[in-house]
């Protein structure tokens, strides 16, 4: 398998998570916040790969790579943070709507006893 491979299935999985939890609890999150938290992870992602593949960190099979690089780092090291942009607010907004369905019936108890 290569990382361009495991990186789309990582991305897909991540975006079909954060459809599904923005579909079920109806909220989605800024597009505008969403923008510029994914530029600013891909300029991270960006800058550090490039620093720790330059100091010799880690490295990559040559022959599973896609070939494009954004300084010393692969493409496909760019689909992590990719994927936290669309999963994790998507994740957040469940949560916290879960919470916020479970506080009042809690308020409830409290208030019948």
């Amino acid at each position: 398998m290569s990382y361009l491979s495991l990186s789309t299935a990582f991305l897909a999985v991540a975006a079909l998570g954060g459809l599904g939890a923005a579909l079920i609890t109806r909220r989605r999150p800024h597009a505008a916040a969403l923008g510029l938290t994914a530029l600013t992870l891909l300029l991270l992602t960006a800058v550090f790969d490039t620093v720790m593949i330059a100091a010799g960190l880690f490295h990559y099979a040559p022959g599973q790579l896609a070939g494009a690089h954004i300084g010393l780092a692969p493409i496909e090291d760019f689909a992590y943070p990719l994927a936290g942009v669309l999963l994790l607010p998507a994740l957040w907004t469940a949560l916290h709507s879960r919470r916020s369905r479970r506080e009042p019936s809690i308020d409830r108890e409290e208030g019948g006893a």
